[in-house]
């Protein structure tokens, strides 16, 4: 029997009422939702789905609770925002206390959940979102004296779903295998062959994911996998219903039964039950929800980095609830949302606009939309292996991934104070802690692995670089001069230092910041030249080239594009075209032109020989963003499309695009490693929904 498989829930009664012909509209009212229990659905392996209900961790209890805190409560309900000035109280030992918050109430249960659910002037009320047994668990958790995740100390929960252990017999042949294992055929059930289905097998011993695509014939193949069981799945099926074949055991090459497949519904658009809202993009979501182009631009503007738009619109606010979520998100600093800031990141009269959109297509009495979706893959779009692997601990927001010369995968947490390194061969992860000073908050930023094999990271919060040596354990770290506060002190730890720094091949660190393009001292974190740059403070990406004559990278934030030519000392300066393009994480390409993933839908390159400016819009309509660029040997460039689900590759010769569409519905990449070594090349990213993704094109 798989480990890690561990619970299966059932099906909303509405849902089968929607699978047959003709249903209406889904309206849910407050008190109807207040009712509908802790949400269920038919396919628990769809990894979207438990995100989606708070089910990451357990189906139900104080498990689910901190899940439910974690996502609901810790922004505003942690030490450090406290320590920065936030009024909101601890939660830690609240039933130790004779009081609530509200005057003269005892602290019990009923009192906690009243107060959950009615909010206050500063707190949004919950009862239009959580319902009776989603606050149940959230008041078992507060409760229960393990209260509260991340406040104080960051120790993020295991994953219950990570099994990876040395006692595993299944090891994955990861590096150009391509071929040669499982066979089989996908149709409907009118006989029709289905291109572009996603279909799965989860290795049992480790829960390894591997994704292979059915072909316009509905054939599919899969590389040699280990011998073992494993679950068959169909995975992220929107239009078709759950398909899963468990205790399959695959020895070789063999040709599994024919997967037949049945219609969710004759309509072209799709139900909203939880197995399809959990699989649906945040582009889609978005495309879906009614709205003028003007108020979702908006949002995608300024809601679009730290979290998935799911995240966003399976809660549910009255305007009020609506209007302390929106001016805690635009007043506060980083993803962390700790200080406050001076100014909103919008204007008062777009803050209003904003909050009233959200009250109407994600307030109490709203509804769900039928679902339009994107195509499935077709094509070269469908010559593609997608591997998956669990990280060891939930909600790490992981952040950057790069390998090392043994080809262990590093990847950077932006919640804790862990970074992993993983053996893709396994899946097995070891975890090295790197300590920052009392009161930071935990968490790497950039990570990368340099010419002589050393991994350097930022701890944006604490504001250091750490250098750890793969060999020893052993770690180095230094402390850049600071950046400044407008009156001239320096800013204090939980405010963000700029992450993403660079390391040249004679080891130097490069960073554009505080209105300079800075190379920095390793081993001191001094600076030793700097050079001005004249219309932005920083960029947000920083990349070196190879031949260490280039250092360039994209102001996110704004629309510019920074490149310092070293041995000439010019600092070249390209605004885009586009308004609010913003040019984000950057890599340089063979030919040392920088490019940078765009969050207005194109990827944007700066050329060194001619320092022209180009951007590259990709077919993705108006809801998806890139947050990076990165180039291959090729010259081609890879990107995750963010909000999309889909991993873009883009021929800048002949400016064909492939988009391929992903297990699950997030692509949620911060910065991707590419192996150049295998053939075709291929590609590592970390989601920041926590799990590890090799791409492995066939052609």
């Amino acid at each position: 029997m798989q480990r890690g498989i561990k619970y299966l829930t059932g099906v909303l009664l509405v849902e089968l009422a929607l699978h047959g012909a003709g249903a209406a509209a889904q309206i849910v009212s407050s008190q109807d939702r207040a009712a509908a229990g802790r949400g269920v659905y038919t396919d628990n392996l769809q990894r979207s789905t438990r995100v989606f209900t708070f089910q990451q961790a357990a189906a139900e209890g104080p498990a689910r609770g901190r899940e439910i805190y974690y996502y609901s409560c810790w922004t505003c309900h942690n030490s450090y925002t406290v320590a920065a000035g936030t009024p909101a109280p601890m939660l830690e030992g609240l039933y130790d206390r004779s009081t609530m918050m509200m005057p003269g109430k005892p602290v019990n249960d009923a009192n906690v959940a009243e107060k959950i659910r009615n909010g206050g002037p500063r707190m949004p009320a919950f009862r239009h979102m959580l319902s009776d047994a989603d606050i149940a668990d959230l008041v078992s958790y507060l409760s229960g004296g393990e209260c509260c995740i991340a406040s104080q100390t960051v120790n993020l929960p295991a994953n219950p779903w990570y099994t990876a252990s040395a006692d595993d017999s299944m090891k994955f042949d990861y590096r150009g295998n391509l071929y040669g294992g499982p066979t089989g055929r996908v149709r409907s059930v009118r006989g029709v062959p289905l291109e572009g289905i996603m279909v799965q097998l989860i290795a049992g011993d480790n829960n390894i994911r591997t994704t292979v695509y059915s072909n316009e014939a509905g054939e599919y193949e899969f590389p040699e996998l280990p011998t073992g069981e494993y679950t068959l799945r169909i995975a992220r099926p929107l239009r078709w219903q759950s398909y899963r074949r468990q205790e399959v055991q695959i020895d070789g090459a063999p040709k599994l039964d024919e997967i037949v497949l049945k219609r969710v519904t004759d309509g072209e658009l799709l139900p909203p039950t939880l197995d399809i809202m959990g699989q649906i993009s945040g582009a889609e979501w978005l495309f879906n929800l009614p709205g003028s182009m003007e108020e979702k631009r908006l949002f995608v503007k300024n809601c679009n980095w730290c979290h998935s738009y799911q995240q966003v619109f399976r809660a549910r606010f009255d305007e009020h609830g609506w209007r302390w979520v929106v001016e805690r998100m635009s007043h506060y600093q980083g993803s962390t949302l700790t200080y406050r800031n001076s100014s909103g990141r919008m204007e008062p009269e777009q803050e209003k606009m904003l909050v009233q959109w959200l009250a109407r297509v994600r307030g109490p009495e709203s509804k769900n939309p039928y679902f339009k979706v994107m195509p499935y893959p077709t094509g070269p779009a469908t010559e593609v292996i997608v591997t998956e692997y669990e990280l060891p601990r939930l909600y790490l927001a992981t952040h950057d991934v790069a390998q090392d010369a043994d080809d262990f995968l590093w990847y950077s947490p932006h919640r804790g104070p862990r970074v992993g390194k993983l053996d893709p061969a396994t899946g097995i992860t070891q975890e090295h802690y790197i300590s920052v000073p009392d009161g930071c908050i935990p968490g790497t930023h950039w990570i990368t692995v340099t010419n002589d094999n050393m991994v350097w990271s930022s701890q944006n919060w604490a504001h250091l670089l750490t250098r750890i040596d793969p060999k020893s354990g052993e770690m180095h770290q230094i402390e850049p001069p600071p950046r400044l506060l407008p009156d001239g002190t320096p800013r204090p730890c939980n405010m963000s230092m700029g992450g993403n720094w660079a390391v040249a091949p004679d080891g130097y660190i490069w960073k554009i910041r505080m209105g300079m393009v800075v190379k920095t001292d390793p081993e001191t974190g001094e600076y030793v030249q700097t050079w001005p740059v004249k219309n932005v403070r920083s960029t947000y990406g920083t990349d070196v080239t190879d031949d260490n004559k280039f250092v360039g990278g994209g102001a996110w934030g704004e629309d510019w594009m920074i490149m310092l030519d070293i041995e000439k000392g010019e600092v070249v300066e390209r605004l885009s075209s586009y308004p609010n393009q913003g040019p984000g994480r950057s890599a340089f390409d063979p030919m040392n032109n920088l490019w940078a993933g765009g969050k207005g839908g194109a990827l944007v390159r700066l050329e060194s020989s001619t320092r022209r400016l180009k951007e590259f819009v990709a077919p993705l309509l108006y809801y998806g963003s890139f947050y990076e660029a990165n180039p291959d040997k090729n010259g081609e460039i890879w990107a995750g499309a963010v909000q999309t689900g889909r991993y873009s590759r883009l021929d800048p010769k002949t400016e064909r695009w492939i988009n391929y569409v992903l297990p699950e519905p997030y692509s949620h990449n911060r910065k991707s490693w590419i192996d150049n070594s295998t053939d075709p090349v291929s590609l590592w990213y970390v989601d920041h929904n926590s799990y590890l993704v090799h791409i492995q094109p066939r052609k």
